[in-house]
């Protein structure tokens, strides 16, 4: 294998023999290969992501280690991160997204977390293309197949859909556990003399140099890359779960690592690496599933395997353990004091770099080059009105964009282990916290048509709706994990575009004190046809103190009144008012979506979570996606229940359909009205209507009965 056949420029083969003083073996630039590929190293982005607050109050643990973990109270940790699956979706769906499911699990069992929840985040090419539709279906059985099967609740996600999606579709897998604050298990305690132990699975040839496939552009043809696939076992994992959990129970592990992306190799080198130490690997002791060569075995990314580190002493009581549950346990290195990687075989050294070569990509600095028509995306479209409101609220509730899920959720189970408090469909998700009145809060969100008209103000965008959601619900945020999918960095228009994007995500974040506790970066998100738009996605952490405190939505009764609190109207740019509705023939997004405002989005938060205390709120819904009137449509369907609206003498396409800002509707019982308005006294706040009747009735508009609106969100993506 010579250096460009390992994904390697000129300029970093000359670097690497300067830092060894010579010329690398076919093995030792294959390991260097796949761990400086963008997706082991993130060359591309690590300067980008400094950018990103990572102290907070509630933190316990930030980057630099396999997830984040918060403080939850009652001494309960939160371990969570996101990371893509992309490339393997595109190329075998169902595999993709289970082993995409699979392994963040692993990467949160590697903390000494028990998974306890799983979301996902779903971009698709439009259904009716048949390979779209394809996909999608592959990719949700997958998710659904796995996570089932494991036993680990899907509670929610995201679902978007846009033709820059067709055969690059995007699988993000968020996984979430508890860990007790004590007992969180760390990559850097390795210490020399430890043993290095194998968990799991045999290696074979699955999955082999996966890293280095999802740090380039797809073919227009994948056939020929389902080699770097892995193959999934939920089983496999459930019984790796319960192992890895009694060993920890009992004591017996020093460190622990997930066999994820470069397989043995990464996991081996990381724990290494980060605890300043170096060690040496066996390959004949590996057990294999079939004959393979040296540099097969190291970046084969067979699944349902972990890096135990064990006292030598302790070996034999964790052997024992990994009897009980009939899976293979077999020392295959030591740790070292050296600070070297060194793999033997056969009795020979065939492998000797330094630790750090390995760990310790160089960080490549992309030109960075304004669109040219980035003014043009910016554009909002001039004189663009509704002609028909009513007939828009149809058509955006029973668009694929707007209509109900329940297709996808239904196939996920969202009960086992007993811990869900907010299923799928419900503005946020949620869990609750053992021994604890406490609730354990999710919000996911991504804007790409945003993020693609305007890169700083959509990702702003996305991170505050997210916290607003969770505030809303009656939630502190508690810190954000993120997965920012992009297409080729090397292109300095895009470049720009994932820069500016990290700069809108991490102002919010600054600016809101919820740190970035974790994340993934995916790149090179294109085909053929095209790059994707920025989807930078988010899922935001939060804790409700007391169920009690819990907001949520379709709890409208008869006699309440509805307010609308901050600005009437925020943006029509890159809304889906404007993309199906506005006069751009459902092309492409159009006009700057709104523009952050640090001081209006933290009195929001604060308001949203003091009316969860004191106001009595009966039903809440934030004005995002489709603008006040999905809100309002949204919260008729869930309540059963009808509202008259009084616009006024506001502009109905504005104040209908227009998104962004910190906005949302509220639902509140009259006897609690008083409270209320006394909670938002000084910010925008406006009394549009009641709760009566069977029908969405807008004065002056038209209205829309509960069966019309039924029919559209529930069966209108299937016409």
């Amino acid at each position: 294998m010579n250096y460009r056949d390992a994904g390697l420029s000129d300029g970093e083969h000359e670097r690497i023999k300067e830092m060894l003083g010579r010329e690398p073996n076919e093995l030792e630039t294959a390991l260097i290969g796949v761990m400086w590929s963008e997706h082991c190293s993130y060359k591309s982005t690590r300067r980008l992501l400094s950018k990103f607050p990572q102290e907070g109050r509630n933190l316990v643990g930030g980057p630099g280690e396999n997830a984040g973990v918060v403080d939850c109270g009652s001494g309960w940790g939160l371990a969570f991160k996101v990371e893509s699956h992309n490339h393997p979706s595109a190329v075998a769906p169902y595999q993709g997204a289970a082993t995409g499911v699979g392994g963040i699990i692993r990467d949160i069992l590697a903390m000494g977390a028990r998974p306890a929840a799983s979301m996902d985040g779903l971009f698709f090419g439009m259904p009716d293309s048949g390979k779209s539709a394809a996909l999608a279906e592959g990719i949700v059985e997958g998710v659904a197949g796995y996570g089932n099967a494991v036993g680990v609740p899907t509670i929610g996600g995201k679902t978007f859909y846009d033709p820059c999606f067709e055969g690059n579709p995007l699988l993000n897998a968020f996984n979430c556990g508890l860990v007790r604050l004590g007992r969180i298990v760390s990559s850097k305690t390795a210490r020399p003399g430890d043993l290095a132990v194998l968990l799991g699975s045999k290696t074979g040839r699955d999955g082999i140099a996966g890293a280095s496939f999802a740090s380039k552009e797809l073919d227009a043809d994948n056939r020929d890359s389902r080699g770097h696939i892995q193959i999934g076992d939920p089983f496999e994992e459930k019984l790796l779960i319960e192992c890895c959990l009694d060993l920890l129970d009992g004591d017996l592990i020093a460190s622990m690592q997930d066999m994820g992306a470069a397989g043995i190799l990464s996991s081996s080198s990381e724990i290494a690496h980060k605890s300043g130490a170096g060690i040496e690997i066996d390959a004949d002791l590996i057990p294999l599933r079939e004959r393979m060569e040296p540099w097969e075995i190291f970046l084969s990314e067979s699944q349902e395997r972990m890096l135990l580190v064990v006292v030598p002493g302790k070996f034999d009581a964790v052997k024992t353990v990994a009897d009980r549950y009939a899976l293979e346990c077999v020392p295959v290195g030591r740790v070292t004091g050296d600070g070297r990687y060194r793999v033997s075989m056969s009795g020979e050294t065939i492998a000797d770099l330094p630790v750090g070569i390995l760990g310790d990509a160089p960080v490549v600095d992309w030109p960075m080059r304004t669109p040219g028509d980035l003014e043009e995306r910016r554009a909002q479209p001039s004189n663009i009105r509704s002609l028909d409101p009513i007939r828009d609220i149809k058509t955006l509730i029973g668009s694929v964009h707007g209509t109900c899920r329940e297709e996808i959720w239904r196939r996920y189970d969202c009960q086992v282990q007993l811990r869900t408090a907010a299923e799928p469909g419900e503005p946020v998700s949620a869990i609750t916290l053992p021994d604890s009145d406490a609730l354990i809060v999710f919000s996911m969100e991504a804007e790409p048509w945003k993020c693609w008209t305007d890169p700083f103000h959509g990702a702003a965008e996305t991170m505050a709706q997210s916290i607003r959601t969770l505030a809303l619900c009656g939630a502190d945020a508690l810190g954000m994990t993120n997965c920012l999918n992009f297409p080729s960095p090397e292109k300095p228009e895009n470049f720009h575009d994932l820069s500016r994007c990290v700069d809108g995500l991490a102002a919010v974040c600054r600016d809101m004190g919820c740190p970035v506790v974790s994340g993934n970066v995916s790149l090179y998100n294109e085909t053929p046809r095209g790059g994707i738009y920025p989807v930078p996605l988010v899922v935001t952490v939060g804790l409700v103190a007391h169920r009690a405190y819990y907001v949520s939505g379709g709890g409208a009764l008869p006699g309440d009144v509805v307010y609308l609190v901050g600005p009437t109207s925020a943006s029509l740019g890159a809304s889906r008012w404007q993309v199906l509705c506005g006069g751009s023939g459902c092309a492409r997004p159009q006009g700057s979506t709104w523009a952050y405002d640090a001081k209006m989005e933290a009195e929001f938060a604060e308001r949203a979570l003091a009316s969860s205390r004191k106001a009595g709120i009966r039903s809440a819904r934030v004005v995002a996606g489709g603008g006040l009137a999905a809100a309002l449509a949204k919260e008729v369907i869930y309540s059963g229940v009808g509202m008259e609206i009084g616009l006024g003498s506001l502009d109905p396409t504005e104040t209908l359909f227009s998104e962004g800002g910190p906005r949302a509707v509220y639902i509140v019982s009259q006897d609690k009205e008083e409270k209320f308005v006394r909670v938002w006294e000084g910010y925008p706040m406006t009394r549009i209507g009641n709760v009566s009747g069977t029908s969405l009735v807008i004065h002056g508009i038209g209205e829309l009965s509960l069966e019309e609106l039924e029919a559209e969100f529930f069966g209108g993506a299937e016409k």
